[in-house]
């Protein structure tokens, strides 16, 4: 999936907004993660406030030694 196809998609799901929005929702960030990784997961999360729609907080990025 591209980063503009889940922007797509989790555009209707913001419009929506209810309690199975968000499940579909945290389904398109993990397709992210995945696929593009933690910081594009993250990027997604603070550009379409998901945080304050859906609760989803930013996943911290850790400095491996």
């Amino acid at each position: 999936m591209t980063l503009d196809k889940a922007r797509q998609l989790l555009q209707v799901q913001v419009d929506f907004g209810g309690g199975y929005n968000r499940n579909s929702a945290r389904l398109i960030v993990a397709e992210v993660v995945r696929e593009h990784g933690q910081i594009a997961a993250n990027q997604l999360i603070a550009e379409m406030h998901l945080d304050e729609i859906f609760g989803f907080a930013p996943v911290p990025l850790t400095q491996s030694s």
